[in-house]
Parts: structure tokens; C-alpha cells; sequence
């Protein structure tokens, strides 16, 4: 039979644990802090009349919101269950904040870990706390519309801290503009005005409670993290980013690899269709890509994005527009814009009808590279030579001549005006230039100003002033139409000259014959081509050149001159080479596509260098050498009128043309050149416009010597 167990035996363990734990027990009574009820804190914190600090977190104790803690998600919790550091009913304002983490656990430690948890440990006191984004005591969901921390009003709660310019200037915050940026940028409107609630918000891309800084590995913004976040919205740009060759530079870790960011920017981000992100664009690429900028800038494309408007850049191609978007790969990839297979359609989504020559155009070289541009670097030491040469060799010569002119002056002044009065104002008159030949001299001064104007902005593009004049006239469309249309008045009177050559030659055939026996004879051809009123250079010309030189040193007398001197001639045949040089190379670049069907597409960067040289050839000389010869000079300063009225008064004739007045006297040909028309009544309105042809290229000479100082400077 089974023995039956007393009940004490199972008492007696529990009666001796009771006794063992009794006296803690009693302790932990007497000394426990009872809870406090919300009513007591209420009698103060509901309370008009006290005006106490609340706590270090707070502004001077404010009235509890009782009506809005009543809608709160925290409403059925009493005070002290976030406030669990407050023991006693009585205390100072220096009590330890709501404790948060007690509730939302992962969430605190999160934040412990993120920039403002980390400065908070560093004695940051001005390093947002939960309170500062979710609100106080009125915290309602982050779904909620009235939240702080909802989609369409977080930008304006992180705006308080990264917009506050005292905090961003105390804790050296590195983009202190962020906040505003962020709202102009294409994710801000997007969400902000339009209302998109899909658009990005800062902690889409920063993260809510962990947010890190950049240089953190785990932080979204990390570098080799950025485009996993970007990704997260633009999906398929993420996949056709990681086959680039940036995307493959990153996945291997390098950190030459650019992201999103580098390209777009973080926070300003713009609509990549506007004309603003094509004006940036090319310099965002020239961040790593500054070698292959430099030379970009000294296309036509580069230039005209240089001097476009800040707003509204010229439709030129920019960087992406040959090398892709996203899907930037090398030139030997099959898939890239610009392999063998696939450069042809890249140059035709401009440049329609283009042809395989047409792809051989390097938009990236490098005249100074002998080695991989050998002919390009050819024709840059020729025209570079042929500058320097030109501009020595004519300055020593002007430079001589006013310091002769000058010397005569000073030493006998009075005879110097008083002759330079009776050039000016003589009884007799005689003709020097006929009224077709003044028309044509007009066309190549209005063409020569307006070629310059809008051509040496893009030569000098780097500068304000060339920004200004594009500005001015319009922009590079303008400016481009305006440069073609001077080109085109060019064509005309050059056309018009050879064609009154032609002319004067034809009614002039029947003196190359012999009056006796009706041949045509060589030498009389010789003497038409090679005598005094032809413009072409002969041996006479090279001894008043000897002469002039040794007069300027006081070694000879001044030489007297036929009707064409040595400087009016070299002054003649350079608008030849001039227009054949200028007007060829422009024509290659005006019409490339057609240009380019029989020579090769290299052309054009010869072309380039040709037409820009001497363009800066022309303005340079026509605004400083011809200028002394013609207007500078002591006797004829401020400005030699005879372009414009076409005639010379006979006593300039005897003072610098001596032998033309002997010939036309020995010939009997003096008064056929005598003047019958009336200059005087339109003399004013000519030197009006004289006065602002020269004017105008007084200052462009001032600017374009300006910019190359200040480029050889830098």
C-alpha cells in the first residue's frame, strides 16, 4: 500500500523562501517611488501663471496641448512612460529627455549610430533629437498629412536644421544650401508643387532614423552606394549604368568611377532635357575628363556652349550628344556610340547626310600633339609663324616710322601743322579713288566689323567681354547668322572687284598691241601688269622700302611715292590671301557634310585652325599696322578721309606722291584725274561714320590684346 505524503513537506521550501525574501521584499517597498499620476503633472503643465523652464530640451515651460496630445498616437500613455527620468513631482529644469527608445527600440538604435545620434554623444546640442522631425506632444503617423515627417513636408522639417544659417555655419555643415537646392531641383518640384508623392523625399535617399555621412561604407550616399539608391527609382538607368565603363570602374571598386551624383549633382538636381543641364554637362565631364574638355572648349561646339545664354544653350553637341548617356562605353566596344558600326548614325542625328569621311573629324585634338596630329601640328607652326612674323616685322616698321615722325615734330612743330593744314584744306583737287571703288571699300569695312564682332568672341570665348557681345546681339544663333551674312558681302565685293578687273582689262586689251602692226606684244602686257597703276609689286617697291627704312633712321631722304605705295600694296594682296584663306576654311566649316563627301572629315580641324589664325591676322594688323599707315600717322591723325571723299589735294600729292604728279603732268593726264564732284556737302556725315568704323575697331584691337595677355597670364 502506497504511503501518503503530508501536505507540509511541500509548505515548509515555500515558508522558507517567503522568510529568505521578506526583508528584501520590505525594502523595495519603503523605498519605491510611486508613479505619477498625469494629473499631477498636469497642475503645472496646464498652469497660465507658471512660467517656469520646463527642461534643458525646451523653451520656457509651455502649456501642455492637451487637445492635441488627445489625438496623438501616444495619447493613452502617461507622462512619465516617455518622461521615465522624472523621480519626483518637484524638480528643475535640468531633467533628462524623453526616453524614446523605450518604445521604438530599433528605431533608437538607429539613430544612435547616425550623424546626429553620434554629434549628440559628441556634446553636439544642436544635432536634431526625435522630437525636433516627429514633433512634440502632437505626434501623429508619418502618414498622416499634418506630420512633420510626412512625404510632402519632410523637405520643410529638414530645411529648419540645413537651412538655418548659424547651424550650418557652427557645425560646419558641407552643403549648407542643400535644403533650398533640393526644393528647386526636378525632385522638389516634382513633389512639392505637383504633388508626386513617387518623388524622392530626403530620406529616400539619406535614409530616416540611420542617416550616415558619405564617408560611412554603409550610408546610402556613400559613393560606391550611391547608385544602388538612385536605382531604387530609376531601375532601368541603373542596369544600363552598371554595363558603362563608369559602372564597371565602380564595381571593381575604383574610385574614378562616377556616379550619380557626379553627373546630376545631389541635390540640384535638373531635368536632364532642359537646355541648363546641357550647358553644365560638359564641365561636370571635364571634372575627370580635363584633358579632352580643354580641346572640346576649342571646337566651334565648345565655344558657342561657352558663350551661350545661362538658361538656353545653343543647340551645339555637348559631351553625352557622341558619347551616350548612361551607356558611355570605349570606342572599341561594338555597343559604344562611337565604334566603327555605329559613329556614322552618332554624327548623323546632327549632321544629316553626313558621310563615313565625315566621322574622321577629330573634335578632341590637340594641335600641339606632333606624334598623333602631325599635319594639324604642321599647320599650327605655320600660322603661328606666319603671326609672329607678320606682326615683328610691321611693328619694328610702324614702331620706327612714329618714332621718326615724332622726332620731326618735336623739333619743328609749326612747319609740321602748318603743312598738314594745306594737305587738308588745298584749292586743287584731285581724284584717288572713284565712286565704285569707295563702295567696295565700304562693303569690306561694314563685312571686315561685322566678321569680327561676332568671329573673335568665339577666338577668345574664355572672356567676359566676348560673353557680353554674344549676349548682346543675341547668342550663338545670332551671332552665327550675323558672321555668315558678313561672309557673304565679302563673296560680293570680291566678286565685284576681280569682276571690274576683268572688265578694265578687256576694254583695255587693244594696249597691248602695236598701233602698227595690230600684234600682241609682250612687253606691253609686261608694262600694264608691272607698271605704276598696277597694284602688283615690283622692284621700285623694294627700293622705297630700302629708302622709307633709311629715312626713318636719318640715313636718307624721305622717298617719294607713285601712285601706289609699298604698304598700300601689301595691304592690297593680303585681302587676297585673306578671303582665299578665310573664306575657304569658313566655307568647309559653314558646309562640313558636303565638304566632307570627298575629303576626309580632318579637314575641318585644319580648317579651324586656318580660319581663326588668320582671322586674328587681319583684325590684329588691320587694327594697329593699317590703322597707323592710314590714320595714326601725325599728318593725317585723327583720320584720313580720302576713302570716303576720294579725292587729294595737290599739295598732299607733292608732299607724298610726288612721282604720280610728275607723271600725270609728263603724260597730260593730270586734269582727267581733277576733281568735278562735291565732297564737302556730305563730308560730315562720311567722317561719322569713319569716326565709328574706327572707333569700333580701336576697342576690339584693346579687347583681343586683352584677352591673349590675360590667357598667357593664367
Amino acid at each position: 500500500m502506497a504511503t501518503r505524503l503530508n501536505p507540509c513537506y511541500f509548505q515548509l521550501p515555500l515558508f522558507v523562501l517567503a522568510w529568505l525574501l521578506a526583508p528584501a521584499l520590505l525594502f523595495a517597498a519603503t523605498n519605491a517611488v510611486p508613479k505619477l499620476p498625469n494629473a499631477d503633472c498636469l497642475d503645472c503643465h496646464t498652469d497660465p501663471a507658471n512660467k517656469r523652464a520646463a527642461s534643458s530640451h525646451a523653451a520656457p515651460l509651455a502649456l501642455f496641448p492637451t487637445n492635441g496630445f488627445a489625438k496623438s498616437v501616444h495619447s493613452a500613455l502617461d507622462c512619465i512612460d516617455c518622461h521615465d527620468g522624472i523621480k519626483e513631482m518637484v524638480h528643475d529644469k535640468n531633467v533628462p529627455p524623453p526616453n524614446c527608445a523605450g518604445c521604438h527600440e530599433k528605431e533608437g538604435k538607429d539613430y544612435a549610430g547616425s550623424i546626429h545620434g553620434m554629434s549628440h554623444k559628441m556634446g553636439a546640442s544642436g544635432a536634431a533629437q526625435c522630437w525636433d522631425c516627429h514633433g512634440g506632444h502632437e505626434i501623429v503617423p508619418v502618414k498622416n498629412g499634418g506630420s512633420p515627417v510626412f512625404k510632402l513636408n519632410l523637405p520643410a522639417t529638414c530645411a529648419k536644421c540645413h537651412s538655418n544659417t548659424n547651424l550650418t555655419k557652427e557645425y560646419q555643415i558641407e552643403f549648407p544650401e542643400a535644403a533650398s537646392q533640393y526644393m528647386d531641383s526636378i525632385h522638389g518640384r516634382a513633389l512639392l508643387k505637383m504633388g508626386l508623392i513617387v518623388a524622392p523625399s530626403c530620406n529616400d535617399c539619406h535614409g530616416a532614423h540611420g542617416i550616415k555621412r558619405a564617408v560611412d561604407r554603409d550610408s546610402p550616399i556613400n559613393h560606391a552606394n550611391v547608385a544602388k539608391t538612385c536605382g531604387k527609382c530609376h531601375v532601368g538607368i541603373e542596369e544600363t549604368y552598371d554595363k558603362s565603363i563608369h559602372g564597371q570602374l565602380l564595381a571593381k571598386g575604383d574610385q574614378r568611377g562616377p556616379v550619380c551624383i557626379d553627373c546630376h549633382s545631389a541635390h540640384q538636381i535638373v531635368n536632364p532635357t532642359g537646355k541648363n543641364f546641357k550647358t553644365i554637362s560638359d564641365q561636370r565631364c571635364g571634372k575627370c575628363h580635363e584633358d579632352r574638355l580643354e580641346h572640346y572648349n576649342e571646337t566651334y561646339h565648345g565655344k558657342a556652349m561657352a558663350l551661350g545664354k545661362p538658361n538656353a544653350a545653343p543647340e551645339v553637341a555637348a559631351c553625352y550628344d557622341c558619347h551616350g548617356f548612361h551607356d558611355v562605353l570605349p570606342a572599341a566596344n561594338p555597343a559604344s556610340h562611337l565604334s566603327t558600326n555605329n559613329i556614322l548614325a552618332t554624327c548623323q542625328k546632327c549632321h544629316e547626310g553626313a558621310t563615313t569621311k565625315f566621322t574622321e573629324y577629330r573634335p578632341h585634338a590637340n594641335p600641339l600633339d606632333q606624334k598623333n596630329y602631325p599635319l594639324l601640328h604642321l599647320v599650327f607652326l605655320a600660322m603661328t609663324g606666319l603671326l609672329i612674323g607678320t606682326f615683328s616685322f610691321f611693328g619694328l616698321h610702324t614702331l620706327a616710322w612714329l618714332v621718326r615722325a615724332v622726332y620731326l615734330y618735336l623739333h619743328d612743330s609749326k612747319t609740321f601743322r602748318e603743312a598738314k593744314f594745306e594737305t587738308q584744306n588745298g584749292d586743287e583737287w584731285f581724284t584717288r579713288f572713284v565712286p565704285f571703288e569707295r563702295l567696295l571699300h565700304f562693303l569690306v569695312v561694314t563685312s571686315f566689323l561685322t566678321l569680327v564682332v561676332t568671329g573673335m568672341p568665339l577666338k577668345f570665348y574664355y572672356t567676359d567681354w566676348a560673353k557680353f557681345i554674344f549676349g548682346f546681339i543675341g547668342g550663338p544663333d545670332t551671332a552665327r547668322m550675323l558672321h555668315r551674312f558678313g561672309a557673304v558681302i565679302t563673296f560680293l565685293y570680291f566678286t565685284l572687284h576681280l569682276s571690274s578687273l576683268i572688265g578694265r582689262s578687256w576694254k583695255g586689251r587693244g594696249n597691248l598691241r602695236n598701233p602698227e602692226t595690230g600684234k600682241l606684244e609682250l612687253k606691253r602686257a609686261f608694262a600694264v601688269l608691272f607698271g605704276p597703276d598696277s597694284m602688283v609689286p615690283t622692284l621700285q617697291d623694294w627700293r622705297d622700302l630700302v629708302d622709307h627704312n633709311k629715312w626713318f633712321f636719318g640715313k636718307g631722304p624721305k622717298p617719294q611715292f607713285d601712285r601706289w605705295t609699298y604698304w598700300e600694296k601689301f595691304d592690297y594682296f593680303a585681302v587676297f590671301w585673306g578671303v582665299a584663306i578665310i573664306g575657304l576654311s569658313g566655307l568647309i566649316m559653314w558646309f562640313p557634310v558636303f565638304f566632307t563627301r570627298f575629303l576626309p572629315g580632318w579637314v575641318i580641324n585644319i580648317a579651324l585652325i586656318l580660319h581663326s589664325d588668320e582671322a586674328l591676322l587681319a583684325a590684329g594688323f588691320i587694327f594697329s599696322i593699317h590703322f597707323f599707315n592710314t590714320h595714326f600717322r601725325i599728318e593725317k591723325f585723327p583720320m584720313d578721309t580720302v576713302i570716303f571723299s576720294g579725292r587729294v589735294s595737290k599739295t598732299e600729292m607733292l608732299h607724298e606722291r610726288k612721282r604720280w604728279y610728275d607723271r600725270l603732268v609728263a603724260t597730260g593726264k593730270l586734269d582727267d584725274y581733277r576733281v568735278r564732284d562735291e565732297w564737302f556737302r556730305w563730308k560730315n556725315i562720311a567722317k561719322s561714320f569713319g569716326y565709328f568704323f574706327f572707333g569700333l575697331g580701336l576697342i576690339l584691337l584693346a579687347l583681343i590684346i586683352y584677352a591673349m595677355v590675360s590667357r598667357l597670364v593664367h
